[in-house]
């Protein structure tokens, strides 16, 4: 009985490692530091909330994607202005160096 715990245990350990591993190596597989992640990842959220905040974009259509700073957006929008609103809305976010738009005007 204590075998089979034990061994329970230990593959629960090995499995956490083996989880916290893989997370660090996707990290570093984008050539990313972890601090550079986290950044990527609060530039995305305020992009995302300000498009929300926005009336003249559809959050909800837009997609969001930051790495290194770069910001690209992707969806689709109702008209060119706000593709353009978007793009301008992407680039006004702290610590945003490039902002990619890829959004498709679809009427």
């Amino acid at each position: 009985m204590k075998t089979r715990i034990f061994q329970a245990v230990t593959l629960a350990c090995a499995l956490g490692i083996t989880a916290v591993t893989a997370t660090g190596c996707a990290v570093a597989r984008d050539q990313q530091t972890v601090g550079s992640y986290i950044d990527d990842a609060a530039i995305t959220t305020a992009v995302k909330a300000r498009l929300l905040d926005n009336p003249a974009t559809s959050a909800i259509a837009i997609n969001v994607e930051t790495l290194n700073g770069e910001v690209q957006l992707s969806g689709f929008a109702k008209s060119n202005a706000e593709k353009a609103r978007a793009a301008e809305i992407a680039a006004e976010v702290s610590n945003v160096r490039k902002v990619k738009n890829n959004i498709v005007v679809r009427p």
